[in-house]
This record gives structure tokens, C-alpha cells and sequence, in this order.
């Protein structure tokens, strides 16, 4: 009996940091901020190795009016999306959040445990597909 490919797939990641890589404010040029901060995410999780956190980086999270945008998802759990952030003082702030919510069982952050950039951020949260949602 041979072995399914699927057993020695690495374990699915806690979270997924998704980062828009397309939008910016109409007056900025250059390298978009987006980028930016994916370079920078990027560059602190390559010497961790205490979490299942991936990163991947989007075209386009459709949140064009507040760029620098970011989504935190997880099997399971929440959606969050978040916008208006840094794209170089909001690194630690999308590190922080993404543990944070890698450790919840549904993704809920507690408002006053998220970072500040995450309290005035958050454009939407959506529901796990997994999970049945109530009233329906």
C-alpha cells in the first residue's frame, strides 16, 4: 500500500498573514507600501521558528481607499482585515497580532489585546467556512 502524498505535507499554519501588494495612496511613487511591509514581515519571521505563521503576499485585497492592508485567516477561525496601516512602523503591530491570534481557538482577539494599529484598522471580519454560522 503506498503512502498518501498528504501525510507528509508540513502542518497547515496557525495563521496566514496576507499582504496587499497593489494598493497605495494616490500622491505615493515608487515601490508600493504594501511591499514594503511584506519585505519587512518577511525579514522578521525568517529567523523564527516558534510559530506556524505563514505570509503570502496579494495583488489586490480590494481595500484600495486604505492601503497598506493585511489579512490575518487560520483553519477555523475569523478573517480579519486590516487596513491604514504603516508600512514600516506597523511591523511589529502585524507580528503581534498575527501570534496573538494564532493562539485563539476562533481567531477572536480581545479589542483591548489587539495592537493600537489593529483597533482603528479593522475594515472587516469574516466568518470561518468551516464552522456553521448562527441563525442560518
Amino acid at each position: 500500500m503506498s503512502q498518501s502524498p498528504l501525510m507528509n505535507r508540513p502542518a497547515e499554519p496557525d495563521v496566514t498573514i496576507f499582504v496587499c501588494l497593489t494598493c497605495r495612496h494616490a500622491s505615493e511613487e515608487g515601490v508600493r507600501p504594501g511591499k514594503i511591509l511584506f519585505d519587512a514581515v518577511q525579514m522578521r519571521l525568517a529567523g523564527r521558528q516558534d510559530s506556524q505563521v505563514a505570509l503570502r503576499g496579494v495583488e489586490c485585497l480590494s481595500v484600495c481607499k486604505r492601503p497598506c492592508t493585511v489579512a490575518l485567516a487560520g483553519p477555523g477561525k475569523w478573517t480579519y482585515v486590516v487596513g491604514d496601516l504603516d508600512k514600516e512602523a506597523s511591523v511589529d503591530d502585524v507580528l503581534e497580532a498575527a501570534l496573538k491570534f494564532a493562539a485563539t481557538p476562533d481567531g477572536i482577539v480581545p479589542w483591548r489585546e489587539r495592537p493600537q494599529s489593529f483597533r482603528k484598522g479593522v475594515i472587516s471580519r469574516v466568518p470561518p467556512l468551516s464552522k456553521p454560522l448562527e441563525g442560518a
